[in-house]
């Protein structure tokens, strides 16, 4: 029996429901503009016949730099049918990164699309690669994709590929150092496509037309495996893009998704959101009048655009047990999962039956896990990568010797199969007296705190460790009042004391250290999914931490 890959399926939905909307992209001051699967199509076959014409290599890399938008699908598709291998590279990158990218990866042609910060960005192209500017690109010298397509005509029949091709290489977001190129063909893409979408269907009952925001990068694996293949694999979702940042809220109640992916500090910030317009307390008291409060449950998520979503789920890094509790008292089915780019997103999620808060779930069907005698978490998975691009080395150490690749996670399993994370193995560090923190688990606790955006547990040789917090952005505007601070001293003083009783006396945090800006992308402190930059925020206060010790107070403020 022929194994299928996405581009068969993409040929089946264009035949047989090619009038049905696909894609709904905002473009600008409120307009939005949908395309039918004959129309996304018939772009990409337009653009696969010129991508053809410049007289590429088969298996030639191709890169997009581009945020979400309705022609990264189009490209892809067109890089795919012309016979290439995709290479897409996060939309915040910088210069450097941006070429070392295209140069490790040997791309021979880039598409440039919706970016914020192009003008830092364009240097990094190396000289010679020609450049397409995709509808909504910053202005460029480059081709516009749209005059290519009106002059060129559409790529005839249903080119295929084999599912031993190369189908992209996607480039690790770099928390733990040079990104990595991880290899992923085209029969695992569509495995693991399959395989969520039969965990979809039986948890939300077949045949149903679903809508998805996507969001969250598609230079990233979550939303690559979890968004679009499975959108290319089902032909039965609707998926609509985000416009900006601030235009969030509102491009989420245009989609109302039935389906919502996010990550741990969207999570956070919708519930800050909500407390600015009505205090947990007052909406705690609200929520436990009956009639009254099934009315508010309502409200509240109708305001975020998430009263249609029948699943949400999160990843990328722990949630706290605590957030979880307070969307699902809302009325929101919340569950956490968890894998990485090496499985192509295909690992562990939670369900109706198993979906404890503060564990990932259960593996998927199909997924074999085991813990190593040192904890770490062993993941054999149908959506396994090919390899690390140029770093055969490296494919050695992250196998063992029957083929489980090795996480790097350290974590714990119930009986039943559920799976906890308890920390990265290479973010353990020794304190002065000899004993191993796991950091992961300590932070968990101070994030749940609401004054608390992000945190950062560190202080390896020190005697204890220490926490660098970030204050929720409301917090963060009104610093200038005294009486406030004193507030924030207060309150963070006995959550240090809280969070201490709950751990080791190795563990336990010698201060709270108020961070004095937020951390950001741009600012390299967090990567593109949001996860801290551990690495480059020690070394940002590497100088004042041995003045942290010296003043030797709860609350610190840098």
């Amino acid at each position: 029996m022929p194994k299928f890959t996405l581009l068969d399926h993409v040929y089946r939905h264009e035949k047989a429901q090619g009038s049905h909307t696909f894609l709904t992209q905002p473009t600008g001051g409120g307009a939005v503009v949908s395309y039918t699967w004959a129309q996304t199509m018939d772009q990409a076959r337009r653009m696969a016949t010129h991508l053809q014409s410049l007289g590429l290599e088969p298996g030639t890399k191709v890169g997009i730099l581009s945020k979400n938008c309705a022609h990264f699908f189009m490209a892809e598709l067109a890089i795919w049918m012309a016979g290439y291998t995709t290479v897409a590279i996060f939309p915040t990158e910088n210069a450097q990164t941006v070429r070392y990218v295209m140069e490790h990866s040997e791309s021979r042609v880039l598409f440039v699309g919706k970016l914020d910060t192009w003008p830092e960005q364009a240097s990094g192209v190396p000289e010679g690669v020609p450049c397409i500017a995709m509808p909504l690109s910053p202005p460029t010298p480059f081709r516009r994709w749209d005059d290519i397509v009106a002059n060129t005509l559409p790529m005839p029949g249903e080119p295929t590929r084999s599912p031993q091709d190369l189908a992209m290489i996607m480039y690790t977001s770099g928390s733990t150092g040079q990104p990595k190129g991880v290899m992923h063909n085209f029969g695992r893409i569509c495995d693991v496509a399959q395989g969520i979408f039969e965990f979809l269907e039986n948890d939300q009952g077949p045949g149903k037309q679903h809508r998805m925001l996507s969001y969250l990068p598609l230079a990233h694996v979550f939303e690559r495996a979890f968004v679009e293949s499975v959108a290319l694999y089902s032909g039965h979702i609707q998926v609509f893009f985000a416009e900006a940042l601030d235009t969030f809220v509102t491009d989420l109640q245009r989609a109302r998704p039935t389906i919502f992916i996010s990550v741990p500090r969207l999570w956070l910030k919708f519930q800050q959101g909500v407390f600015a317009k009505l205090p947990n307390q007052k909406l705690n008291f609200l929520l436990r009048i009956p009639f009254l409060g099934r009315l508010i449950r309502r409200k509240v998520l109708a305001g975020l655009g998430l009263d249609q979503t029948t699943l949400a789920g999160s990843g990328s890094a722990p949630l706290p047990a605590e957030l979880v509790y307070w969307y699902r008292n809302l009325g929101l089915r919340l569950v956490e999962g968890y894998a990485m780019t090496e499985d192509f997103a295909y690992s562990h999620t939670g369900t109706d039956q198993f979906n404890e808060p503060g564990y990932v779930g259960i593996a998927y069907p199909g997924v074999e896990v085991r813990l190593s005698p040192e904890g770490e978490i062993l993941i054999k998975s149908p959506g396994q990568m090919v390899g690390y691009y140029k770093r055969p080395d490296l494919d050695a150490e992250s196998f063992t010797a029957d083929g489980y690749f090795r996480t790097g996670d350290l974590g714990e399993r119930r009986s039943d199969g559920q799976l906890k994370i308890t920390g990265r193995v290479k973010e353990l560090f020794k304190t002065s007296k000899g004993k191993y923190v796991a950091p992961a688990p300590i932070e968990n606790r101070l994030n749940a705190h609401p004054m608390i955006e992000l945190s950062m547990v560190s202080g390896s040789a020190q005697s204890q460790p220490y926490a660098l917090v970030v204050l929720a952005e409301q917090l963060r505007a009104e610093m200038h009042n005294p009486e406030m601070r004193d507030q924030v001293n207060a309150e963070l003083g006995v959550l240090l004391k809280e969070v201490n009783r709950q751990l080791a006396p190795h563990e336990q945090l010698h201060c709270l250290v108020i961070a004095s800006s937020p951390w950001g992308i741009e600012n390299g402190c967090l990567t593109p999914t949001m996860k801290i930059k551990r690495s480059h925020i020690e070394d940002l206060v590497r100088a004042q931490v041995d003045g942290w010790y010296a003043k030797n107070q709860a609350v610190i403020w840098a």
